[in-house]
């Protein structure tokens, strides 16, 4: 299945853990804050998708089907 992965803005306190982990699939803007690399998580980076989303200290990252609203 092809997954996507969503940051909410609102919960996002900005730590900085994924982009500093997961530099494949975040970038930070100028506030330090994440931006994604990719509208839809290659195959090959699927785990490292989960994992950026287990590891967030707010639970601002969260993975679902591609294409999906939220």
């Amino acid at each position: 299945m092809t997954v996507s992965v969503r940051v909410d803005a609102d919960r996002c306190a900005g730590h900085g853990r994924c982009f500093a982990l997961e530099p494949d699939l975040f970038d930070c803007d100028d506030a330090g804050y994440p931006v994604l690399l990719h509208d839809t998580v290659p195959a090959e980076l699927e785990r490292a998708a989960r994992d950026a989303a287990a590891g967030c200290p707010e639970g601002a990252i969260s993975i679902g089907p591609a294409g999906a609203r939220s």
